[in-house]
């Protein structure tokens, strides 16, 4: 019956269809007229506080979805446009939103992923048909790593609905939902234009509700099209469901009697703890029973200061009779020993014990279950117990990483310099958009307040996110500095999103690492000591032969570009594209850095030359 209630409040049914489709059901008469009443009154709002926000709206399929796009609170919509979406497009033309374009759908993904852990917000993008959902699964991967509320939809010829081997569409006997399916929470296609806002309103939920993620809807270009189409479009009040979920506080109490007797504490906190916001409460736990602090594997953010005395990074969980994981991807068999009590709190349950078992799981909203442990812990010991529990351990402070002076002038110059010369130069609080993932990153002062930089990444670690992300976290914040620290290789893979930059005026800084070396890869060459390590050959690892200019590059879409050759030239580059920037031009510095680890002196590569092959110079 639900289903009929849905269908007919939302135009699917007549009134006389859903009269003869309740009948059908056996509902009795009286109890046809009361539930058509009911549905009715629940349409016009006049039922108090049911469906209060639900408005009626008429038109195309494309104008459904954008009403019901709007009234979910969506600012921009990033796209790279196709012809086969024309329904939508023609609906979008006078709308308040903003259309941000870029020149590929993995860019397109990565901006709104970008632009999604700034603003916690949800990201709308819609990318062309079969090929363009293909083209995007790369950096859907990446966002499905890292729970990324975005919400995707795609245009759709529908190989069902008469020639099925149509150009653009899936192949025959297959649906162009399953190209992305492994990527996303959930994954469909909408073949009826009245069940549009529905579908949206679905889309939106399922991507804001903890754990967040992307998801996909794909519509046939006859369904945005169909005209004379009606539907309810609902605030996102009515259906995006919060996440602060309160913990059980016998639970609460538990833990905090643990933390309190144990010698060995650890806590570990994830991206989890970042999407809250409960970055003060994680820090003020840490101070108050001086825990040692590591990243709870793969992380997208640094929530907690990395500057500071109880920060360990990739911290090992070894000899710790207690392990607090916060927000936390599972962090593997081994991480702790059998004698460890660990404990998981978060709402993300898909990651709480699908390797490491645990001894206690909070399902709760983990800034409300962090700051009540806090008071918990406060309200079992006094101050002076806590003095001395804590006695023993390191003392809260802030350190500064200083660079080893040999690394300094050096020709062509080291990445530490690179990396420490950016932290002195850049502002204090600015957002570091990381894709290098060799990068020298012990420099920088990250964390949450107003004197550190937040940082942002990808776990997936599928290259060609960088520049994207650092356009969509500028267009999120756009009153604060944004950095894009990038490798050569990694940028070669969304070099075509310095033309959105310049269209749109996104003023981001680039600064790209260029070793001409996947340099990541080729140290995995290295470990597996093998012939190439050898000979000093890596097999397709030099990117040299010819050099890239990135400068030109970043010019020829309508940024600005600098090379910097020699440390003694970086700090006026660096301020240079500063100011480029903060007069409203996105700039690119190409700082060329030397390679290192074995084989970062080989430049050899498997010579080729089809030229100097043919037999006819044609």
């Amino acid at each position: 019956m639900r289903e009929l209630v849905d269908r007919f409040m939302e135009n699917g049914l007549t009134r006389r269809e859903f009269v003869q489709a309740l009948t059908a059901l056996g509902v009795s008469a009286a109890g046809v007229t009361s539930t058509v009443k009911s549905a009715e009154a629940a349409i016009s709002g006049s039922i108090p506080g049911a469906l209060a926000t639900g408005r009626k709206v008429s038109g195309t399929g494309g104008d459904l979805m954008v009403e019901q796009m709007k009234a979910a609170g969506v600012k921009y919509l990033f796209t790279n446009p196709g012809s086969f979406e024309v329904g939508f497009f023609d609906a979008f033309l006078d709308q308040p939103c903003q259309l941000i374009m870029g020149m590929h759908e993995g860019i397109v993904i990565s901006m709104a992923d970008g632009y999604h852990k700034v603003t916690k917000d949800p990201a709308f993008v819609n990318v062309h048909v079969i090929a363009g959902t293909a083209q995007s699964a790369g950096q859907l991967y990446n966002s499905s790593r890292d729970g990324s509320a975005l919400v995707v939809t795609a245009g759709l010829l529908d190989n069902e609905r008469g020639d099925d081997n149509m150009i653009l569409a899936p192949r025959p006997g297959f649906d162009q939902k399953d190209v992305c399916r492994q990527f996303t929470k959930i994954s469909w296609e909408c073949h009826d234009a009245g069940g549009l806002p529905t579908m949206m309103r679905r889309a939106f939920k399922m991507a804001t509700t903890d754990p967040g993620g992307p998801v996909y809807l794909a519509i046939p270009n006859h369904v945005l099209e169909k005209k004379n189409v009606s539907g309810t479009v609902y605030d996102r009040e009515a259906f995006m469901i919060s996440g602060d979920i309160p913990p059980d506080k016998s639970d609460i109490d538990a833990v905090a009697r643990l933390l309190l007797d144990a010698k060995s504490p650890a806590l570990f906190v994830g991206d989890e703890v970042a999407k809250a916001n409960a970055q003060p409460e994680a820090f003020e736990l840490a101070e108050l029973l001086r825990l040692p602090v590591g990243d709870g594997g793969l992380v997208a953010y640094r929530p907690f200061p990395t500057q500071h005395t109880l920060y360990r990074g990739g911290y090992s969980t070894r000899g710790k009779d207690v392990i607090i994981q916060a927000g936390v991807t599972d962090m593997g068999m081994g991480a702790a020993s059998n004698d460890a009590k660990v404990i998981c709190i978060g709402l993300n349950t898909n990651a709480m014990g699908s390797v490491q078992p645990f001894d206690l799981a909070i399902v709760a909203n983990v800034k409300l279950a962090l700051r009540a442990l806090i008071d918990s812990v406060k309200a079992q010991a006094t101050a002076e117990r806590i003095k001395k529990i804590v006695a023993d351990r390191t003392k809260p402070a802030m350190r500064k990483r200083e660079i080893e002076k040999g690394n300094l002038g050096m020709a062509p110059m080291h990445p530490d310099e690179l990396a420490w010369t950016l932290e002195q130069e850049l502002d204090d609080n600015a957002i570091l958009v990381s894709e290098n993932l060799s990068g020298k990153n012990g420099f920088y002062n990250l964390g949450f307040r107003d004197d550190e930089k937040t940082w942002i990444g990808t776990s997936g670690a599928g290259l060609g996110w960088g520049i994207g992300a650092s356009t969509g976290a500028k267009i999120a914040a756009p009153d604060r500095q944004v950095v894009c620290n990038i490798g050569d290789g990694a940028l070669m893979y969304s070099a075509a999103g310095f033309w959105s930059q310049a269209r749109y005026g996104v003023p981001v800084l680039t600064v790209v690492c260029n070793n001409e070396n996947y340099q990541t890869v080729r140290n995995a060459y290295a470990r597996y000591n093998g012939k190439m390590k050898e000979s000093n050959q890596f097999t397709g690892m030099h990117l040299g032969n010819p050099s890239i200019d990135f400068a030109q590059l970043a010019k020829s879409q309508g940024c600005e570009g600098i090379t910097v050759d020699s440390s003694a030239d970086l700090k006026k580059a660096i301020r240079r594209g500063i100011d480029a920037t903060r007069e409203g031009t996105p700039c690119l510095i190409n700082a060329r850095v030397r390679c290192l680890g074995d084989g970062g002196d080989s430049t050899w590569h498997q010579a080729f030359n089809l030229a100097e092959t043919r037999k006819r110079k044609v």
